[in-house]
């Protein structure tokens, strides 16, 4: 068992909407106590720069390129995470001395698995500068190196959370724990704490894109436009006909990999409704690829907050024997569980413990991974 340290995750989602902030203490091993948390949205402006950074994005061939105007968000994106950490410590009434470390995911603005490159922006250097603070960030890219897809990584964080709540809450296992961000991935925790994980399909970024479009909003709030739609069958099989859901292995997914619907394809709230339809589907559906059926389904992220998603989720869960919960009605946080893996990983980052295996990520073996920039010496240091 290691020390216990105090370590501080952030993550920026493939929903782009801005930063989860959360504090954990852990051992990076079978502790954790979880902290405060919040979240620090991206302005609109910021936003549409990060769409502009996929595009720029797509001409990288090494991972250290930053064609366009990546280098400018790179750094952009670095000082608003520095902002959120300040910020974040100062509202919990905490000084940078009592963090022991910085879980930094970064931006993804490429991902692409079947050639060994992935590439999130975000300056580790700048932010251990800026905040004082250890940081561990890079965390996917010795995934690849050795063989995985670099995601999903949090299952390691999901496997501890799932021993506290088969012990204290009796909830019945195998547990599968569904992230609907972006896009929407799985990890499943057998009674024998067996772990497999993957993407599942499209999350919210097909309904975030529609409405987006169409209605010049950025999601779907609650699912209202979608709760006035009508599922078309056609467009439904349109999606869950992708060879992704039969191929033999399972892959993880960018963005990209699913086309927004056209324009004359729906009414914007039937698009809504359909698409919101296809995320549930999308989970069920490649829950067959699992060692066994779920019995409990433990959901987090964004598309949790959408009463449509989690009804659909619910009433096809219900007919392959399983259940569905939101992370909160199991006393978790359903929008601080990434944030909170990120911190726990940096943890396990430091101990050199294993950060995926071959379950979930395809590697070839559990490998650590992760790139440490050290807090500037003070003057005092340098002096000694």
């Amino acid at each position: 068992m290691g020390r216990v340290l105090t370590a501080i995750g952030l993550m920026s989602g493939t929903s782009m909407d801005g930063i989860d902030v959360a504090l954990i203490k852990t051992d990076g091993d079978s502790i954790v106590e979880r902290g405060p948390s919040t979240g620090f949205a991206y302005d609109p402006n910021f936003r549409q720069r990060l769409k502009q950074g996929l595009d720029d994005a797509r001409s990288i061939v090494k991972r250290q390129e930053r064609p366009g105007r990546l280098a400018e968000l790179e750094r952009d994106l670095t000082l608003r995470h520095a902002d959120a950490v300040r910020t974040f410590l100062r509202e919990n009434n905490l000084l940078s001395e009592n963090v022991d470390v910085v879980g930094f995911h970064g931006q993804t603005v490429l991902h692409r698995p079947d050639e060994a490159l992935t590439v999130q922006i975000g300056d580790g250097e700048m932010l251990a500068r800026e905040t004082g603070i250890d940081v561990v960030y890079d965390m996917r890219a010795n995934d690849m190196v050795h063989g995985g897809q670099g995601a999903p990584l949090i299952p390691a964080y999901h496997a501890v959370l799932a021993r506290g709540l088969t012990e204290r809450q009796g909830i019945d296992a195998p547990i599968v724990f569904v992230n609907i961000g972006g896009i929407s991935n799985l990890t499943f925790i057998g009674a024998g704490e067996e772990i497999v994980a993957y993407d599942s399909g499209p999350g919210n970024a097909l309904i975030d894109q529609w409405v987006e479009a169409h209605a010049g909003i950025p999601f779907d709030q609650g699912g209202m436009i979608a709760s006035e739609g009508t599922i078309l069958p056609q467009l439904v099989d349109r999606y869950l006909s992708h060879p992704f859901f039969t191929a033999k292995k399972r892959r993880s997914l960018d963005r990209n990999d699913f086309a927004p619907l056209a324009p004359t394809d729906a009414s914007l709230e039937d698009g809504a409704r359909t698409l919101a339809h296809v995320t549930a589907a999308a989970i069920v559906r490649s829950s067959c690829h699992l060692p066994s059926k779920p019995a409990t389904y433990i959901v987090c992220g964004g598309g949790r907050l959408n009463p449509v998603v989690m009804r659909d989720l619910g009433a096809l869960a219900e007919k392959a024997g399983g259940r569905v919960f939101a992370a909160e009605a199991l006393e978790l946080n359903g929008d601080s569980m990434e944030a909170e893996a990120w911190a726990y990983l940096a943890v396990r980052s430091l101990r050199g413990l294993p950060l995926s295996y071959p379950g979930t990520t395809g590697v070839k073996r559990p490998v650590s991974g992760g790139r440490m920039a050290a807090k500037p010496a003070s003057l005092w240091e340098f002096k000694s």
